[in-house]
C-alpha cells in the first residue's frame, strides 16, 4: 500500500510540475507586447534599428514632452467614402507609449458613417461612446455575431484578432476613444485584404468564394481606386 501511494503522491507531483511548466512558458504567447525592462523607452523613430519594436531614445535626450499627447484634441478627418477618420495616439505619433503596450485613439464617424469590417492582429480593443448613437459588433470563429446600439458613457470590448465593424446609427456625429493593449495593434481591412491586394487575388478564387461571377469581383475590385485620402484619414500600421 505505501508503494501506492507513494507512486500517486510521484504522479501527482509531475503532473502538477508538468503544467506549472507549460503554464510558465505558454503565459508569453497571450501577452500582446513584451514588457518593459526599465522604467521609461521612448522610441527613437530615427533609428535604423528595428529589433520587434524601437530601440530607447537616451534618457538624457528625454523631456516631459514625451509622455504628454494632445493629437486626440482635434476631430479626425471624415471626408472618404466610409464617413470615418481615426486620430491615432499610437508609438509612431506618441513615442513615449513605447514598450507600455497601450495605444489610444481617436474614432470620428459622420452621420451615416461607417468603421469598415477589419482586425487588430496584435491587440484586445476596449471602446468608450463619448458622443452618438453607435452600432458595434464582433464576430467569433464560430460565426456567431455579439453586437448592440451604444449609448454615450458605454464600453465595449472587442477580443483579440476578431471581426469586427461600426456604423453611426444616429443623426448626428460620433466620438469614440479606443483603447488597445499595444502600441502596435494593426490595422488590416477585409474589404481591402480581399479586393485591393498587391498583387492581387485572382478574380476566380474570389468569385468561387462569395458564389457570384467573376464579373461581378472584377467590379468590386474596380471600386477600391479611393485609396489615397483614405489612407491618409486611417493610416495603416501593420
Amino acid at each position: 500500500m505505501a508503494a501506492v501511494c507513494c507512486i500517486k503522491t510521484t504522479s501527482s507531483f509531475f503532473l502538477v510540475l508538468c503544467l506549472t511548466v507549460i503554464r510558465f512558458f505558454t503565459l508569453p504567447c497571450f501577452s500582446s507586447d513584451p514588457d518593459p525592462l526599465q522604467d521609461i523607452c521612448v522610441a527613437d523613430l530615427n533609428s535604423t534599428i528595428r529589433v520587434n519594436g524601437f530601440p530607447c531614445k537616451p534618457e538624457s535626450q528625454v523631456t516631459s514632452d514625451d509622455f504628454f499627447f494632445s493629437g486626440l484634441m482635434t476631430a479626425a478627418s471624415t471626408a472618404n467614402p466610409e464617413r470615418f477618420g481615426v486620430q491615432r495616439g499610437d508609438v509612431f505619433t506618441f513615442p513615449g507609449l513605447n514598450t507600455q503596450g497601450l495605444t489610444v485613439s481617436r474614432i470620428d464617424l459622420a452621420p451615416g458613417g461607417i468603421i469598415p469590417l477589419h482586425v487588430h492582429p496584435r491587440g484586445s480593443q476596449a471602446n468608450l461612446l463619448i458622443k452618438g448613437k453607435l452600432f458595434f459588433g464582433f464576430i467569433t470563429t464560430t460565426d456567431v455575431l455579439y453586437g448592440k446600439v451604444m449609448k454615450p458613457g458605454e464600453l465595449n470590448i472587442i477580443p483579440r484578432g476578431l471581426v469586427h465593424f461600426a456604423a453611426n446609427v444616429g443623426p448626428g456625429n460620433v466620438l469614440v476613444i479606443a483603447v488597445l493593449n499595444s502600441q502596435n495593434p494593426g490595422f488590416s481591412r477585409i474589404p481591402s485584404n480581399l479586393f485591393n491586394s498587391t498583387p492581387t487575388i485572382p478574380n476566380y478564387i474570389l468569385a468561387r468564394n462569395f458564389r457570384v461571377n467573376e464579373k461581378v469581383i472584377a467590379f468590386i475590385k474596380s471600386k477600391f481606386d479611393f485609396n489615397v485620402s483614405l489612407a491618409t484619414a486611417t493610416r495603416e500600421n501593420i
